[in-house]
């Protein structure tokens, strides 16, 4: 009997008339082009947004509350809304993208949360901005595992985690420049100008993504019928190919036995999905509770409202430094030991800003909050390309989406339990908080197994998961 060859991968050069190409060893192992490159800028820019307007409503509040003769407890309502949108947004981008394409589901989440914020500049009362909040919320939660999605499969292997942390930190970046953005217009057009301008700008992102972002190829290769787009596509990135060649996705193929949400749970792979399920649960409760009672909680304090927004640019300005060293760290000597030292450093980080006044001492408190951000957006930023590591391509964006949305439950939690917090316990009471999140956070993820395996270790360690997923 005539021994069965296996499929020629396609690599850098050109392809024989009908040649079936791996198109995941094609991208793992290929050249890192500038059609890729472009790419992952174009998803990077999509997140810059998607944390630009996601918190705009933190520098808002404290506007509000003073404009409108409220409570905090009052806006806890509005601020859950934009959460629960998110936790919908994220579930839901995740099914969309597997079944209709990455590139439709960043672009039409940019649309919903431009519009809605755009929006939230005419609303006359709070129960307004927490509608117009759940829908927004709905886009910026759909765009973040859609881009990072992306992000993962035009990238090659070896240089997917530094890719996939570079993105997700545009949310803190984002972050950054609302932070700046808000105390220039704040001042002079209000909070009504800040959310009229802060909508505008990601329409007219969603017009260049229209215009230049390309369909992934490892989801075009799944679809017979788009071929002819993926051999346009890979000319584009420096592969030629011949009319006749076919595509499959041989690796992921031999692991990957069921499809769909189910798959999250298969047989190798159930403890990872839960841990990381927890993770992002307690992580995004840190996160939040800081995007959205930041200033708030320093207003508290007796600062005024330009030096509490400070803190949270603070925040943020430390987090996109920790995300981007963490994740070169994470190339070079794998996922367990970074995550673990950052989630450590955001208890200790906390704890110990409990002997700092914000009042006399608010350069110092302001570091602190820094410092602080520094180590959970490194954790927060970088499990999303643990997410990628574990999850195949056929169910990447489901995994990575439900984890999000999971998480972002502890993000709904974290708007109540910010403004009863602050108001109860003060300063003291809401870094406590801070400090038990990350400590829970340290203890899931001592539960992964499949970590990102260091520099070497890589190919050892991949085909040691696949014969564990097939025999399992």
């Amino acid at each position: 009997m005539r021994q069965h060859q296996p499929p020629t991968p396609l690599r850098d050069g050109n392809a024989n008339l009908g040649t079936v190409i791996d198109i995941g060893k094609t991208l793992d192992d290929g050249i890192f082009t500038w059609m890729q490159k472009l790419v992952v800028c174009l998803a990077a820019l999509s997140i810059i947004m998607d944390g630009f307007d996601g918190q705009l409503i933190g520098f808002a509040i404290p506007v509000l509350i003073k404009e409108w003769g409220i409570t905090r407890s009052a806006f806890a309502p509005a601020v859950a809304a934009g959460l629960v949108g998110m936790g919908l947004g994220s579930a839901c981008a995740g099914l969309f993208a597997d079944r209709f394409g990455r590139r439709w589901a960043i672009i039409g989440s940019i649309l919903i949360f431009g519009s809605a914020t755009c929006a939230i500049g005419l609303a006359p009362d709070i129960m307004s901005i927490a509608i117009l909040r759940l829908i927004a919320g709905f886009g910026i939660g759909g765009a973040l595992p859609s881009s990072t999605t992306m992000t993962a499969e035009f990238t090659p292997a070896s240089r997917r985690t530094v890719a996939i942390t570079a993105t997700i930190v545009c949310v803190p970046a984002g972050g950054m420049l609302a932070g700046l953005f808000a105390a220039a217009v704040l001042p002079v057009y209000g909070w009504r100008g800040l959310f009229f301008i802060g909508g505008a700008l990601p329409l007219v992102m969603s017009l260049l993504l229209i215009m230049a972002l390309p369909e992934s190829p490892r989801y075009l290769a799944r679809r017979q019928q788009r071929w002819p787009e993926l051999r346009a596509l890979l000319k584009r990135m420096g592969r030629q190919v011949g009319q006749a060649s076919t595509f499959g996705d041989m690796g992921e193929q031999k692991s990957e036995q069921r499809l769909g949400f189910t798959a999250l749970f298969a047989i190798g792979r159930r403890r990872d999905t839960v841990a990381i399920w927890c993770a992002f649960f307690m992580c995004l409760l840190a996160v939040y509770s800081a995007f959205s009672w930041l200033p708030t909680m320093l207003a508290a304090e007796g600062l005024n409202v330009a030096i509490a927004g400070a803190g949270l640019t603070a925040y943020n300005l430390g987090g996109v430094i920790g995300a981007l060293a963490c994740a070169v760290a994470i190339t070079r000597y794998g996922s367990r030991g970074p995550l673990l030292l950052c989630s450590v450093g955001g208890v200790v980080s906390a704890l110990l800003l409990l002997g700092v006044n914000a009042a006399s001492a608010t350069g110092l408190f302001i570091f602190g909050l820094g410092m602080h951000g520094l180590f959970v957006n490194a954790v927060q930023s970088t499990m999303f390309a643990l997410c990628a590591h574990i999850y195949p391509t056929g169910v990447r964006a489901t995994g990575t989406a439900s984890a999000l949305a999971f998480g972002r439950l502890g993000a709904i939690l974290s708007a109540f339990a910010g403004a009863i917090v602050i108001t109860g316990a003060g300063a003291d009471g809401y870094l406590i908080m801070l400090g038990g999140a990350m400590a829970f956070v340290v203890l899931v993820l001592l539960m992964v197994r499949q970590h990102i395996p260091a520099r070497g270790k890589a190919k050892t360690d991949t085909a040691l998961a696949e014969k564990v997923l097939r025999e399992g």
